[in-house]
């Protein structure tokens, strides 16, 4: 008995899988032209346009930006024009997904050699095709084509053979209207979060400075030396090969510990491991000039830390509360200390000097009330930062779920 067909009734087989009945699939220079428009080698001087280079694309926006330039004759390493309604696609490592599309009328725009610019033809919806750059099908065919180069790159002929399944035109309307529906929420909830970035970056220098204070507190703020509010802590582990440790390390510009994961000790090669508690002011030596310092959570109390970190614990807890030492580490004269008390001829290979750090002095609130506030208030805004960017992250993989479906025709629109 032969084996029975796992494609669905209305479907058939094609080079890319299964689709409807009624889609074609297609190469691309069926149904596009490939870098149609380029400047001509002689040009009358003082050629103005705009430059779109391969870093001002932002795939995650789906936005260009552009920089005005002139050349006295037509330039060599940019002669292709772009249109509105055109696409961009990136010959260099394409399947880090650094396509857009030009939705505005921009006079004089000219596209890096680095892009192959797309025009569709008539029939043959741009949105939809731009759209299908993000799908499966053509993450695939890239991959295939990149698989083994040491130096991943594709070219117009390239470019011309990928192949994408087509339903009709209406329905390629359709599909892309719903998807491009996802990108505009994606892009307003991404604008929100640069906004929010932007007002507690405001917040952390207004109220841990000083220069705005908080209605109700007069008090002066303290000048203390570091080593007048910490004091270094070395809980050394005793070794043991057959125990379990959960091992952490601190993520650069302030992004908090993280679990590396749980390990024998007989699987860790560096056997001098120390032991850090909730509340302690944990510094990466090697990363702290990257801002890779952070006060210890509840979550990570008696985690596991290599020698490669100090840390350091506060002396009277009537002085300073461990929240507000979270964010007042993070402003620039805290990040400056750091590099100016780490020692190296590279920047990378800097190690931090805890005997330089602790002479440097701070001025924070001498009410602890006030510290509580101010951190309080900081805190608002980093959760508020956090569900924008969970809304944005549900709502590319939202998106992502619809491509799966629409773009291969497993689930069909209405026309």
């Amino acid at each position: 008995m032969g084996k029975r067909s796992t494609i669905k009734k209305d479907f058939k087989l094609t080079s890319l899988g299964p689709i409807p009945k009624e889609w074609e699939v297609y190469h691309f220079e069926d149904i596009a032209d490939i870098d149609k428009n380029t400047l001509s080698g002689s040009t009358k001087k003082d050629y103005r346009f705009k430059y779109i280079s391969l870093s001002d694309i932002d795939s995650e926006e789906f936005k260009i930006e552009t920089t005005d330039q002139v050349f006295s004759t037509a330039p060599s390493r940019a002669r292709r024009i772009v249109k509105k309604g055109d696409i961009l696609m990136s010959n260099v490592r394409p399947n880090l997904q650094g396509f857009s599309i030009i939705r505005d009328d921009v006079k004089n725009l000219i596209a890096s050699t680095g892009f192959s610019v797309i025009t569709t033809k008539k029939g043959y919806n741009n949105e939809f095709v731009f759209q299908s750059l993000f799908g499966a099908h053509i993450s695939r065919q890239l991959y295939q084509l990149l698989v083994g180069s040491n130096y991943p790159a594709i070219s117009s002929s390239d470019v011309r053979k990928l192949k994408l399944p087509f339903p009709k035109f209406n329905e390629q309307i359709q599909i892309a209207n719903i998807l491009s529906l996802w990108d505009k929420s994606i892009a307003t909830t991404t604008q929100l979060i640069i906004y929010k970035e932007d007002s507690q970056k405001w917040l952390m220098q207004q109220l841990l400075t000083g220069q705005k204070r908080l209605k109700g507190f007069n008090d002066s703020w303290v000048t203390y030396e570091i080593s007048e509010l910490f004091q270094p802590v070395y809980r050394y582990v005793e070794w043991s090969d057959s125990d379990l440790y959960k091992l952490v390390s601190v993520r650069r510009r302030f992004g908090g510990l993280f679990f590396r994961g749980d390990l024998l000790g007989e699987q860790i090669g560096v056997k001098k491991l120390k032991s850090i508690h909730t509340g302690d002011f944990l510094i990466s030596k090697r990363q702290v000039s990257h801002g890779a310092w952070t006060v210890v959570p509840k979550e990570f109390n008696k985690a596991k830390v290599s020698d490669e970190y100090d840390s350091l614990k506060i002396k009277d807890n009537r002085k300073l509360k461990n929240n507000f030492w979270r964010w007042f580490c993070q402003t620039r004269k805290m990040v400056h200390f750091a590099y100016l008390d780490s020692t190296g001829v590279h920047f990378e290979k800097m190690i931090f000097d805890y005997d330089m750090f602790k002479k440097r002095k701070v001025k924070i609130p001498s009410s602890i009330v006030e510290q509580e506030a101010i951190s309080n208030i900081l805190d608002v805004s980093e959760q508020e930062l956090h569900l924008l960017r969970v809304k944005a992250k549900n709502l590319r993989e939202q998106k992502t779920g619809l491509m799966q479906v629409l773009l291969t025709g497993q689930k069909r629109v209405e026309i």
